[in-house]
């Protein structure tokens, strides 16, 4: 009951503060603050009650039993961890944006959407998984529609009508699940009850690679990181683009092992090409947010390299590399977003010389950017590790090229911060005044804090990562 509370709670919660709060009332952002806190804490109490293989039953709720339709909430090791990423993502957010216009609405969205998203991870119905997967656009386009910045009305729809013509796919593929094997419930479909995994597959797999998004899929993102608030850019970065990996790993990868093993080359192909063109789209780039938004591209790119492994140790880093990717991407939005509102401009060459006038906030600017680039002693540097290992030993030597991604990553990140942050101040930075909220100062501090501290301990996080995937590598579904 507490888990079905926990994702209906907030819905009805953020629809009553929406009703009943207007303008700047700070009950919104403290009740936002207070759920996600507790968010938390049940994830953690969830992690610590976790059997050693399989699902942990919550509970099933609003049962239409001729339909398989049951709200069914059970968890194992891989939707916990997304849990715990969720809700400390969320807890950052709130502080990131203390000082939001119009909190009331803001915060209730922010609510909604923590709502939703504990839904999708916590459902096992493939239906009601649907349901939740839908009900996260509803908050994230308003979202970028009313706080984004001048072309947000067509981010927005953008972003929208992508992810809702994707979801058709995803629709699709359930309901012929449904007809071959007579069950919604993911946790007990197996790909021998299958007429037609491979068309299955293919619909799952363009579903979930627009969410993720993988080239060619990903035209969506760039505009919306771009036009979105920074804190609803590590959301998208840090969340959303997680779901499309986490339902990439849980519906495509172990539910279809053997049809995964046929089109790996697919997953390969493209984890490569959206790692390079990305890449080089962020060497070239001027605009700073948007270097960043084809950083973060690159970056799932790698994801998908170590998903097409199909092994354990590919997973692993692919889970790895979808978390550091989500603790070192959203500072750069956030500090990015913050240059922007001071300075007025997303123009690098308007910048220069940032660190004699905010030498703190510029320095954790640069430590982000260290671990984008994958310097050792970050997250950054174990997730691209990780991956060329799992790639290498699974395809050959010669996907060492990897590696040189990271020398473009390193490109673009030092040519950024020469003329960002380092050289000479220009006439903007030098008129303007860089002193930031406290309260999201500290939400940055924790980022960056988390980005060197699991740098340095990776094995805290792999102990539980590793433990994700174990069970599906002795019933043989990875090498």
């Amino acid at each position: 009951m507490i888990a079905a509370l926990f994702i209906f709670g907030p819905i009805v919660l953020a629809v009553l503060l929406a009703l009943f709060l207007r303008g700047e009332n700070v009950v919104s952002k403290y009740s936002a603050l207070a759920l996600f806190t507790g968010m938390l804490g049940f994830s953690l109490f969830l992690l610590q009650e976790l059997p050693e293989r399989g699902y942990l039953a919550l509970g099933s709720f609003l049962e239409v039993s001729k339909f398989d339709f049951v709200l069914t909430l059970q968890v194992d090791m891989l939707s916990t961890i997304m849990l715990l990423l969720t809700s400390l993502l969320l807890i950052l957010v709130t502080l990131s944006s203390w000082t939001m216009e119009r909190q009331s609405l803001y915060f209730s969205l922010l609510i909604f959407f923590s709502g939703a998203i504990f839904g999708v991870f916590m459902s096992t119905n493939f239906l009601w998984f649907f349901i939740f997967w839908e009900l996260t656009l509803i908050p994230m386009y308003f979202l970028v529609g009313v706080w984004g910045a001048q072309r947000r009305i067509y981010a927005a729809v953008k972003f929208f009508l992508y992810t809702h013509v994707a979801s058709m796919f995803i629709l699709l593929a359930f309901f012929l699940i449904y007809k071959e094997s007579g069950l919604f419930d993911m946790s007990l479909v197996k790909e021998g009850m299958l007429l037609s995994p491979v068309l299955i597959w293919w619909l799952l797999f363009i579903g979930f690679a627009v969410k993720m998004p993988i080239f060619p899929f990903h035209t969506w993102l760039p505009d919306a990181h771009v036009e979105a608030p920074a804190p609803i850019s590590v959301l998208l970065a840090g969340v959303l683009l997680k779901m499309g990996a986490y339902a990439m790993i849980r519906m495509v990868i172990l539910m279809l092992p053997q049809t995964s093993q046929k089109y790996a080359w697919v997953l390969l192909l493209l984890g490569l090409v959206t790692l390079f063109y990305a890449a080089f789209m962020a060497l070239y780039e001027t605009h700073l947010k948007k270097m960043v938004a084809y950083s973060s591209i690159s970056h799932m790119g790698l994801v998908v390299i170590a998903l097409a492994t199909l092994s354990y140790s590919g997973l692993s880093a692919a889970l790895y590399e979808m978390i550091a990717h989500a603790f070192v991407i959203a500072p750069l939005f956030l500090i990015a977003g913050f240059f922007y509102h001071k300075t007025g401009s997303w123009q690098m060459q308007d910048m220069g010389g940032i660190m004699q006038k905010a030498p703190y906030i510029s320095a954790l600017f640069v430590i982000a950017g260290l671990g984008a680039l994958g310097l050792p002693g970050t997250m950054g540097f174990i997730g691209e590790l990780s991956v060329l290992l799992s790639s290498i030993k699974s395809f050959g030597l010669w996907m060492a090229l990897v590696a040189l991604a990271s020398m473009l990553g390193a490109g673009y990140i030092i040519w950024t911060l020469r003329r960002v942050i380092y050289g000479e101040m220009s006439s903007v930075v030098a008129k303007t005044d860089f002193r930031m909220n406290r309260v999201e100062f500290f939400s940055l501090i924790l980022f960056v804090f988390a980005i060197v501290f699991f740098g340095l301990f990776p094995n805290l996080l792999f102990e539980y990562i590793n433990a994700a995937f174990m069970q599906f590598q002795s019933i043989g579904a990875l090498q």
